[in-house]
């Protein structure tokens, strides 16, 4: 008897851990774990009310695969041959034929109508503090911040060849996206050639980069880190090194990063020397926040 508990233990808890597993603290570095079976912690408001969202029917569906099971269960011991020999002749039913038309369309709007207002809070920004644009390519990322004089940078993976002790493979990469910490972000996404999909989800942001069209979405981060992500399009044969790493500061360095960015492209495109200078004048100035060859 007490493994059967055990196991029915283990299976209640897998199936609740997204409920009543804490959201983390400070965002050092958000990125995917090994054997993570809940949701990356939230990290600004968007991801919470998906969390929310997700918890919410997590519990209809279990309810409803409960409630299948036993059923299905109980028929077959009830009407099997041996306990009911002589089965019912009855065809129709109709409070069982409503019941199962009314019932599925009620839980249909209750899970449609906070889907729809999740979707509407992540499409605008009314009063976004930065905008940047979100360029895709076959295959990298370009960001470029036109609140800031058009500052435009260039972010590629870092190949396992040149990794450093504490990089993470196919997910670090040469040129961070930088942000203020608290702000509220606009992104307008992109693309020049194929369908990317532009994909952070400690910070509950998912938008299509699409040729021809510009989409608009939003982002905030609470609390300074690096916060990951990757194209989830299937864009052509290195999509998988399509990372993008979001670096989320406080506004003093934010500023620093961006006078010292803007020094850097009036001074032309960094190669050989001066992009080891440039980057150490960033990086002494901004707090090791700054990308590599920032370009104009």
């Amino acid at each position: 008897m007490q493994l059967p508990r055990r196991l029915f233990a283990a299976l209640t808890f897998l199936m609740m851990s997204p409920l009543v597993l804490p959201g983390g603290g400070t965002a050092m570095a958000q990125a995917p774990k090994p054997w993570e079976m809940a949701m990356q912690p939230a990290f600004n408001s968007i991801k919470e009310r998906i969390i929310d969202l997700h918890n919410m029917v997590l519990v209809i569906i279990t309810v409803i695969t409960i409630f299948v099971a036993g059923l299905l269960i109980w028929v077959m011991y009830r009407y099997n041959a041996t306990k009911n020999p002589v089965p019912s002749q009855t065809s129709h039913n109709t409070i069982i034929e409503v019941a199962w038309t009314v019932i599925p369309v009620l839980i249909l709007v209750v899970m449609a109508i906070p889907s729809f207002r999740m979707i509407y809070y992540q499409d605008r920004t009314p009063d976004p503090d930065l905008t940047i644009k979100v360029t895709a390519h076959q295959w990298y990322w370009e960001y470029t911040y036109p609140d800031n004089g058009d500052i435009s940078i260039e972010s590629r993976y870092i190949r396992d060849e040149d990794l450093k002790p504490g990089q993470l493979r196919l997910l670090d990469v040469d040129n961070q996206m930088i942000i203020p910490v608290g702000k509220k972000i606009r992104i307008l996404t992109g693309s020049t050639d194929v369908i990317h999909s532009f994909f952070i989800p400690s910070l509950g942001v998912q938008r299509y980069a699409i040729p021809g069209r510009t989409i608009e979405t939003w982002l905030s981060a609470d609390k300074p880190g690096v916060y990951y992500g990757q194209c989830n399009q299937i864009c052509g044969t290195d999509h998988s090194r399509m990372p993008i790493a979001i670096k989320a500061v406080s506004e003093q360095d934010y500023k620093a990063w961006v006078a010292q960015a803007k020094k850097s492209a009036d001074a032309g495109p960094a190669t050989g020397t001066r992009l080891a200078e440039t980057q150490t004048q960033v990086m002494a100035a901004a707090r090791d926040i700054a990308p590599q060859g920032v370009q104009r």
